[in-house]
């Protein structure tokens, strides 16, 4: 028997950084399951930069959000009804359903969840895709070589607070940059970095030469913008960049129209690049899943222990996301952003 379950769907693409106005709460019908499917219900929802580019129309690497779709999402979800034999009414797992309070899918399409063995809420940050890509864009691309310098933007987000602690275990030096003093005492005190610099402070070129005295080797991008700037002059011959996220850019568009603050820095950067003989590679962590197996066996045991440590930022009720998404495309989360949809207990939340 079908009901009503809730939604949150793109009312309208954003001209320039996005609104509530962009965002719309309704109600829908859920449909019955057929063989293969089962029902969920969904417990927390991931909020990833990402989304932000799906918003627009153009070519990217995932086709745009419709206007009237709902917004896409990954979530963790607990099974209430099964036409498939693979699980049963009160399993829990990782599902692509978007921002929907209970949506029906394919079996096929989740991975199954033990919340003994880590908190339900890990499987969208540090053990899910915010880890892998992390692990990937540092192992993969950065190929870090112990007494290297490190750094990483946006550092005490869901990636880069992952890339962080891996690169400290990999015997870098590692620098963070990061949105506050809060933010960058977290980065010190808990994930472990060498230094961390305060984009929003003044003259942040020179503070980060001050923290890389030995130039820099590895940069793992999630930002782009100032930050960029800063990093490009200080890298070193044969240096290499992980590009990851360009945040401070999305509101240009998926093509880069539209005008941004101050002169073309084109040029230049190409420049750094040619120069210094470096590397850069864009990557999109789904086409790496073929490293989760990986990933898992070596970065969840350290997440069990301890070792790696991940904070969350943790909205309550669906029809808070847009406020929550709009709040972290502007540094307003510390580590994972998550909404959780329901007040029930939920076992292995914790």
């Amino acid at each position: 028997m079908s009901f009503t379950a809730n939604r949150i769907v793109l009312a309208s693409r954003p001209r320039g950084a996005p609104t509530a106005a962009n965002f719309r709460f309704e109600q829908f019908s859920l449909p019955e399951a057929r063989s293969g499917e089962v029902v969920l219900q969904v417990l927390y929802l991931s909020l990833d930069p990402y989304m932000r580019g799906r918003m627009d129309e153009g070519p990217s690497y995932a086709a745009a959000v419709g206007v009237g779709d709902p917004m896409p999402g990954q979530t963790v979800a607990r099974v209430i009804r099964s036409q498939d034999t693979r699980f049963a009414p009160g399993d829990f797992v990782a599902a692509m359903t978007g921002w929907v309070s209970h949506a029906v899918v394919r079996g096929e399409t989740l991975r199954k969840l033990d919340p003994a063995r880590a908190p339900l809420t890990s499987a969208l940050g540090v053990l899910g895709m915010p880890g892998l890509t992390a692990y990937v864009g540092l192992h993969d691309i950065g190929q870090p070589r112990a007494g290297e310098t490190l750094v990483v933007s946006a550092a005490t987000g869901a990636v880069g607070s992952v890339v962080t602690q891996l690169g400290k275990r990999s015997g870098l030096h590692v620098v963070g940059i990061a949105g506050g003093p809060e933010k960058c005492r977290h980065a010190t005190e808990v994930l472990g970095a060498d230094a961390c610099i305060d984009h929003r402070g003044p003259h942040l070129r020179e503070r980060l030469a001050e923290a890389c005295p030995r130039g820099i080797d590895i940069y793992f991008e999630n930002v782009g913008g100032a930050a960029l700037r800063a990093v490009l002059p200080l890298m070193n011959q044969n240096g290499r960049i992980a590009v990851c996220g360009l945040i401070a850019w999305y509101d240009l568009g998926k093509l880069g129209a539209g005008t941004a603050d101050g002169p073309d820095h084109l040029p230049a950067a190409w420049r750094h690049i040619l120069v210094k003989r470096l590397t850069v590679r864009g990557f999109i962590v789904s086409d790496h899943f073929d490293r989760f197996p990986t990933f898992l066996k070596e970065v969840a045991p350290l997440v069990r222990d301890g070792q790696i440590r991940y904070r969350e930022t943790i909205a309550e009720g669906l029809e808070r996301a847009p406020d929550a998404f709009l709040a972290m495309l502007k540094g307003g989360n510390l580590g994972k952003q998550l909404v959780r949809l329901t007040a029930d207990p939920i076992p292995g939340a914790d």
